[in-house]
């Protein structure tokens, strides 16, 4: 394709902006509150704000059941619901009918989803796509309009149907993940990025479907190779190692076999053994020793993505 070339995108004319889908991640918790404040009903062009998780939030939990942000794959979405389901598969067919019905043309435009984490990640763009032009114009904006955060792109590889966060509701979508920060916790600095995340992204969306035409570009894109599991206890599976202090908070810095990964609570250090160096993040999330995760490694690659514009007369919604 002629890198001059614009592809014509429809508008985004509705879009949602979600927090609290884990109710212990209190900046986009506060930030959808504090915005609930100002909104005005009669203007029409201001987001749909949705608290995912009211009673976790309610409760500073991440979640009262289940983790709602695993119950939006296809199969989750339809399968059938009993009497006793937990209060979060409740919830997440509740915001499939409000944002959704995820893969139809009703769907909203854009779903914008809020975390934070622990883990020293700066701030991140999440998505199941490493295609979608509209995330990656709105993240390219964002490294432009805030240069002194470091930003990184994150592509989980799933077929939509697998999809299984809020984001994948919509017809575009993405998690912003802010941290460190710990759960429980509202830190300013970082309650403050978001919010000014959030502002430049829907200023991006008012350009977008006033016509600007966003040239494209490259953007590095760190692709999820595999999760990587604490050193365990053959018979008690209790975890026997924490991470090192050399890896500790080195989120997406080159990561070598033979580099120290885990310290064993004997003293005795244990190395990265994999095949090839990867780039490690969500180190040590709080939240992820549940799901048996002590970090996660990427691969890093460059996209080029193209100059897009709205078109004058197409409408995502049908």
């Amino acid at each position: 394709m002629d890198s001059q070339e614009v592809v014509l995108l429809p508008k985004l004319s509705r879009v949602a902006v979600c927090g609290g889908t884990h109710g212990n991640e209190l900046s986009g918790v506060y930030l959808i509150k504090e915005l609930l404040k100002s909104k005005r009903e009669e203007d029409g062009h201001q987001p749909m704000l949705v608290l995912s998780n009211p009673r976790a939030a309610q409760q500073c939990l991440r979640y009262i059941e289940v983790d709602l942000n695993r119950c939006f794959s296809q199969d989750a979405l339809n399968s059938p619901l009993s009497n006793s389901a937990p209060f979060e598969v409740i919830r997440s067919r509740e915001l499939n009918a409000l944002l959704g019905p995820k893969g139809s043309a009703d769907s909203v435009d854009l779903v914008c989803d809020l975390h934070n984490t622990t883990a020293n990640i700066g701030l991140c763009f999440i998505t199941f796509s490493h295609s979608d032009w509209i995330s990656m114009h709105i993240f390219k904006y964002l490294q432009r309009c805030i240069p002194d955060v470091p930003m990184r792109y994150i592509h989980f590889d799933l077929p939509p149907d697998e999809s299984y966060s809020l984001d994948s509701v919509g017809k575009h979508g993405f998690a912003i993940e802010i941290g460190p920060q710990p759960h429980g916790v509202v830190r300013s600095n970082t309650y403050t990025t978001m919010k000014n995340a959030v502002q430049h992204m829907l200023q991006w969306v008012h350009l977008f479907n006033s016509g600007t035409v966003f040239e494209g570009g490259l953007v590095n894109v760190f692709t999820l190779v595999k999760h990587v599991d604490y050193p365990r206890d053959c018979n008690t599976h209790d975890i026997i190692a924490a991470i090192h202090p050399e890896l500790q908070d080195k989120d997406f810095c080159l990561l070598n076999p033979g580099d120290p990964v885990f310290q064993t609570f004997s003293g005795e250090t244990i190395l990265y053994n994999g095949s090839e160096a990867l780039y490690p993040f969500f180190i040590n999330e709080c939240a992820y020793y549940e799901k048996g995760i002590a970090f996660s490694l990427s691969r890093r690659s460059c996209v080029t993505i193209t100059a897009v514009q709205a078109h004058r007369d197409l409408s995502n919604k049908r």
